[in-house]
């Protein structure tokens, strides 16, 4: 099994975090490397979570979801959200998207979605989300690689010589 995740992770990813809210006002979050866009029409995301994840009953009840894919200085975030604490949201500035689900600020793209579907993935649940709102900014992503946190490197722009 070891050697299975090792071979996996030789594919790099972007990282992001979840997050929900629920009708009796709590929240959830959890990070994420298993995100990926899955239709323009209708417009579908999906991603991944552990059924053991302490969050999943909190995602599967409440029926909305935002994705937000970190910048490269927002690791402390994808760490934070990557550990048990009692309120994952202490101190992180939030704001409320569509539906009331958190969404984390100066992150490089925002997906707020309504659960479309989940599937049985093993010893995951695989959410299938429609888009209802998104934003995006410019900025470098937080990569992961190999079970560590790598740097992006953006290649560099090649300039047209004049009179080659």
């Amino acid at each position: 099994m070891r050697s299975l995740r090792e071979a996996l992770g030789r594919y790099a990813t972007g990282v992001a975090v979840v997050t929900t809210a629920l009708p009796e006002g709590g929240r959830a979050g959890v990070t994420v490397n298993s995100f990926t866009s899955v239709s323009l029409d209708p417009p579908l995301v999906l991603w991944c979570l552990s059924r053991r994840a302490p969050s999943a009953p909190a995602f599967l009840a409440a029926g909305r979801f935002a994705v937000n894919v970190l910048a490269a200085d927002q690791e402390h975030l994808s760490r934070r959200f990557a550990t048990p604490l009692p309120d994952k949201f202490a101190g992180v500035e939030t704001r409320p998207g569509p539906g009331g689900v958190p969404v984390l600020a100066g992150t490089l793209a925002r997906f707020t979605c309504r659960t479309a579907a989940t599937y049985d993935g093993g010893d995951h649940v695989i959410f299938v989300g429609e888009i209802e709102h998104f934003e995006c900014s410019d900025g470098d992503p937080l990569v992961f690689h190999s079970g560590g946190y790598r740097e992006f490197s953006p290649p560099e722009r090649e300039v047209a010589r004049v009179g080659a």
